[in-house]
């Protein structure tokens, strides 16, 4: 797998309603967008593939890159023509969740929505289940 290829931020929800979905994670239109175009000049690559590592101040965060293929364990989330591949390590952690994406002057970002979250750090890089 390759390094992972955008910054991600994780936000605690609270005070939500979890709806039941038929997938795991749903993505946001800007979300869908932003995917759609990464992959548009990389025909090779199938989707995007979305997992957890251990790592931060908080103890685990998301990574994100290019996948060519849908591993054996994996959880694919087909939205509006886009794919996006879940992890078997992730998908416990992210049952619920909303990708978004999101640019300021500054950033521009994937943000997940996570209601499953105790807690993150102070700069939002890491959280806990």
């Amino acid at each position: 797998m390759s390094a992972s290829m955008v910054r991600a931020t994780v936000r605690a929800v609270s005070k939500r309603k979890i709806l039941s979905t038929r997938a795991a994670l749903t993505l946001t239109p800007a979300a869908v967008n932003k995917i759609r175009f990464l992959l548009q000049n990389k025909p090779e690559y199938i989707g995007l593939k979305v997992g957890v590592r251990t790592r931060g101040c908080n103890g685990m965060t998301y990574t994100l890159d290019y996948t060519k293929e849908k591993g054996k364990s994996d959880e694919e989330v087909l939205q509006d023509g886009v794919r996006v591949f879940i992890e078997k390590k992730a998908q416990l952690t992210l049952l619920g969740t909303e990708m978004d994406f999101v640019e300021s002057k500054l950033a521009s970002e994937f943000i997940f929505n996570n209601p499953n979250i105790k807690g993150t750090c102070g700069c939002g890089e890491s959280f806990n289940i």
